[in-house]
């Protein structure tokens, strides 16, 4: 944009936020703007008020700061702060898993942990085993601070008991949901998302480790999650009641979406052989844009039409988030700017934009489209999933597409995360916080929060940080 001073007026400071929505309208090349005038007589263009923006400590930028030059500098400055910290950061939570839940007596890990990391239940459940298996694997593999001994051993113990014990009846493929401490089923779940995480861990591992049996049991497994899911569900034990609505739940596609993005990494021959998963993966999410494109509903009809009642306007702004990101890799992978575009926009900015809390900060756990009163009972309180989510699919957003109103969103999402979540004293992050941002659950984790989205997340960016800082510091030099 060109921007001209007014005669009669000295040049301010003028703060980050109003500095992020002009980078927001130049970027948009004038499609969303109206005629605005900024602080102490700047003119230029603004965009269009989608988001409330979030509260700024400290920090003026100065007139000269909107030259292009100027503006590339400070975003690297910001993106190498950004990636000091979560470095930092992903190294202390990874200590606090290391030290807390490994199990040396029968492999596998610890997750039900107290603030400081007290095993207050050993039960094992297998969604967290298989994550903590890849989260680890995946550390080893690509991060060469992590490729330690410790943490592969670690894994190496977890997939092994994965392979074990985490079938209820072999050679049927159907996983328990909790298993003791020794491996036997306590519970099962007629879902296909144990036997996800079990595929994800175990092809991580054998990528880590190099030993080609564990990703041929995970291709095994995912032969059996597709049978499930395309043909016959049957397997799954889920009883067909009359009076039950058929519907799609975005979490199945989502899932498959990430499967296939997890198999096909370099790997030619499997990319092609679940090309067509990932495809049809991709359309069945895009079936939960409703209400003319101005809403994702996590439940939709199997024809892909709104459902009546609770579980047709109910929203998961984290989840929505999540898909995000999923579908933008899978547009990456083919070269699809149209999808990417729906990502982006469908699925990040619009559901954070009416997710984020505007009194007191933070993503919803669940809102209904119609505005009424969501039936879970957490759906105010902010959860650390959505938040972690969120960070990973602004950076990667803005990585692809430069748009600056991602990387504002990061900022405000992630700067609320490290205040609220983070727990500088034990370590790790809290997951459970009341409306207001107080720390609801004291626990570092439980049967559906342990060693994955946070490091994930952490790991994820830091990657992401580090190929933007490589690309601009020649430009910033300039």
């Amino acid at each position: 944009q060109t921007l001209e001073q007014s005669s009669d007026a000295p040049v301010p400071p003028v703060s980050f936020a109003s500095f992020a929505r002009l980078l927001s309208a130049s970027w948009a090349g004038g499609q969303r703007r109206w005629g605005g005038q900024l602080p102490g007589g700047i003119k230029g263009a603004l965009p269009a008020q989608g988001c409330a923006d979030a509260a700024r400590p400290g920090g003026k930028v100065p007139f000269f700061a909107f030259l292009p030059g100027a503006r590339r500098g400070m975003e690297l400055q910001a993106l190498q702060r950004w990636h000091e910290r979560i470095a930092r950061e992903l190294e202390a939570v990874l200590d606090f898993w290391i030290r807390h839940s490994h199990d040396a007596k029968y492999g596998g890990f610890f997750t039900c942990l107290s603030q400081d990391g007290q095993v207050v239940d050993d039960l094992k459940y297998v969604w967290l085993q298989g994550r903590q298996v890849w989260m680890y694997s995946r550390l080893y593999r690509t991060v060469p601070k992590f490729r330690r001994p410790e943490v592969i051993e670690a894994a190496r113990a977890g997939g092994e008991f994965l392979l074990r014990h985490a079938r209820v009846a072999p050679p049927f493929q159907k996983c328990a949901f909790v298993l003791t401490r020794d491996g036997r089923p306590v519970k099962i779940q007629r879902t296909i998302f144990s036997e996800c995480f079990y595929v994800l861990g175990l092809d991580e591992l054998g990528r880590a480790t190099g030993e080609a049996p564990y990703r041929a049991e995970a291709l095994k497994m995912m032969e059996a999650i597709i049978r499930w899911v395309r043909e016959d569900p049957s397997e799954l034990g889920r009883p067909q009641l009359t009076g039950a609505t058929p519907h799609d739940s975005m979490a199945v596609p989502m899932m498959l979406l990430n499967l296939v993005d997890q198999l096909s990494e370099g790997d030619a021959e499997l990319a092609s052989r679940f090309a067509e998963l990932g495809s049809w993966s991709a359309q069945r999410i895009l079936l939960h844009v409703q209400r003319n494109g101005t809403a994702v509903l996590e439940n939709v009809s199997e024809d892909g039409k709104e459902l009546p009642g609770c579980m047709g306007r109910q929203q998961n702004p984290g989840h929505a988030i999540e898909a995000g990101w999923f579908l933008l890799r899978h547009a990456q992978r083919q070269h699809d700017s149209a999808l990417v575009s729906q990502a982006v926009e469908k699925f990040m900015k619009q559901p954070f934009c009416s997710g984020w809390d505007p009194e007191h900060g933070g993503l919803f756990a669940f809102q209904d489209v119609d505005g009424l009163c969501p039936t879970q009972l957490e759906w105010r309180m902010k959860l650390w999933w959505p938040h972690t989510e969120a960070m990973v699919a602004f950076l990667m957003g803005f990585a692809e597409t430069r748009d600056p109103q991602l990387l504002e969103m990061f900022d405000q999402v992630a700067e609320y995360a490290f205040a609220k979540f983070r727990d500088p004293e034990s370590g790790e992050w809290f997951g459970y916080l009341t409306q207001e941002g107080k720390v609801a659950l004291s626990i570092k984790g439980g049967p559906f929060k342990g060693c994955f989205h946070v490091p994930r997340a952490l790991h994820m960016c830091q990657e992401i940080l580090e190929s933007l800082i490589r690309e601009m510091k020649p430009l910033s030099q300039e």
